[in-house]
């Protein structure tokens, strides 16, 4: 390879490791952060799903967790459905 060659290639590579960086590399965490978040999920932890429902856990099954509303109906929903912890039981 001769010294043009590189310093023609240089930008390409240079937007390569900024788009890695940047963009794939944090989605790849994001992702890991849910999927611990998920698989982490117990009974007595008050959630958020991803349409917003507020409500605590009531039991867990493997892919399905049934959360307790505020009135006291029980609504069953898929573990990956959770977006967030609000209070967790786990006191580690």
């Amino acid at each position: 390879m001769n010294m043009e060659t590189l310093i023609g290639i240089s930008p390409f590579i240079i937007m390569i490791v900024l788009f890695y960086f940047l963009l794939i590399r944090p989605n790849q965490k994001r992702q890991k952060a849910v999927q611990t978040m998920q698989s982490s999920l117990q009974k007595g932890d008050k959630i958020v799903t991803i349409g917003g429902l507020h409500g605590m856990i009531d039991a867990i099954d493997e892919g399905k967790i049934v959360i307790k509303c505020g009135d006291g109906s029980r609504l069953t929903y898929d573990r990956n459905a959770i977006r967030e912890v609000l209070e967790s039981t786990n006191k580690g």
